[in-house]
């Protein structure tokens, strides 16, 4: 790595510690652990998430016209790291604002720009991406769900699957299939539908922590008009890329929850003590899976350092996005499992529980394990596919 934070970003730092210091609630720290969606919570994220717009920290990346601060790299870098330091809550539409945003950005109409920014930067209204179906998650270029061009309007039949915030969600960044007869990655078009039309049903997936964070969504001859079209019909592959391109983004800043994590057990290992008498932290295997927790997650944050260098000075993305997201997953696993070992049944409830049970996700969610080693394999080390 050859970064370092510019004085520009420790004052940017400063400012943005001192309003958080100021506006911070104990009541809204950790808010955003809270995933359930209930009336409440909603109502909570939206105050938080408007005072952050009112701040100009909500969506700090954007163009300054709409509502952004141009922000550099290190800017961003550092209002993630204070954010953390102070548990606090993040924005309510962390999809909308990271990655169908730059999407509208670069493919939308301006009246689609002017309509959809302000309202999602403020968290009035939530967005969800419709890509995964059934039969269409890693092969997202099989999707099934079709568009037909009937005058002004494209008729929408299908279904959707795994849709976080989909049950809260105003809209939805849909990919459609609107030419069957094309080449699987050029029969796609790219939709931005109002969730509130006829026709469309939204199922919660109540998961195992018993969480309501994804929806499937169900399409019966839904009427979209041709003007929510996002790009050139027929051409919404390049709109989808441009889209999970930034969410892979996100993941340099896996760590710095990580690691947060990781100083919590390891305080908890001091504290606690065995059945006969002696600090956890002074047990030679309980020491020897902590000491190995915390080597990966300084070897996370040295990938996530790689990939910001790697941005700041102009180089192609690398490999880091992919090895970081293989390392995330199983390192939070461990953390589930290690935090058994040193609060026994304690474990089983209250956040640390919660994180037990959602972890086994953690190798699906974003793209799954066997895929992204497949990636690895392939376009970082050059084996051959078969």
């Amino acid at each position: 790595m050859d970064f370092a934070y510019p004085p520009e970003a420790e004052a940017f730092r400063a400012e943005v510690r001192g309003w958080l210091d100021a506006h911070l609630s104990d009541e809204e720290r950790g808010l955003a652990l809270d995933l359930a969606g209930s009336e409440e919570w909603l109502a909570a994220m939206r105050e938080w998430n408007r005072r952050l717009a009112d701040a100009g920290y909500a969506v700090i990346e954007w163009p300054v016209e709409w509502g952004g601060r141009a922000a550099s790299v290190m800017e961003q870098v550092v209002l993630a790291e204070e954010l953390t330091r102070a548990d606090a809550p993040g924005t309510l539409n962390p999809i909308g604002i990271a990655n169908i945003a730059p999407a509208i950005m670069q493919y939308g109409t301006d009246e689609q720009r002017r309509r959809l920014l302000p309202p999602m930067a403020r968290g009035d209204e939530i967005w969800c991406q419709g890509f995964s179906e059934p039969d269409a998650g890693s092969d997202l270029a099989s999707l099934a769900t079709r568009a037909v061009r009937d005058g002004d309007h494209f008729v929408v039949t299908g279904q959707k699957v795994w849709n976080t915030l989909g049950h809260i969600a105003d809209w939805c960044e849909l990919l459609v299939r609107t030419d069957p007869g094309a080449p699987r990655h050029r029969g796609i078009s790219c939709l931005l539908v109002d969730m509130r039309l006829p026709g469309i049903e939204v199922r919660p997936l109540v998961t195992i922590t018993g969480d309501r964070e994804f929806s499937a969504l169900f399409f019966d001859d839904v009427r979209v008009p041709v003007g929510a079209l996002l790009g050139a019909e027929n051409q919404g592959w390049a709109v989808a890329m441009s889209t999970l391109t930034n969410e892979r983004a996100g993941v340099a800043s896996l760590h710095l929850h990580v690691r947060k994590k990781i100083a919590r057990l390891l305080d908890l290992a001091r504290d606690r003590r065995s059945a006969d008498g002696r600090r956890l932290a002074d047990d030679p295997v309980v020491r020897q899976r902590l000491a190995a927790a915390y080597v990966r997650g300084e070897y996370l944050e040295l990938l996530a350092d790689r990939a910001l260098s790697a941005q700041l000075h102009g180089r192609p993305p690398g490999p880091e996005s992919s090895v970081a997201k293989l390392v995330w997953s199983d390192l939070e696993q461990e953390l589930a499992e290690l935090a058994g070992e040193i609060l026994g049944p304690e474990a089983n409830g209250g956040a640390w529980g919660r994180d037990r049970l959602a972890s086994r996700s953690l190798s699906i969610a974003g793209g799954t394990t066997q895929v992204n080693k497949n990636v690895v394999a392939q376009r970082v080390l050059g084996l051959p596919r078969a």
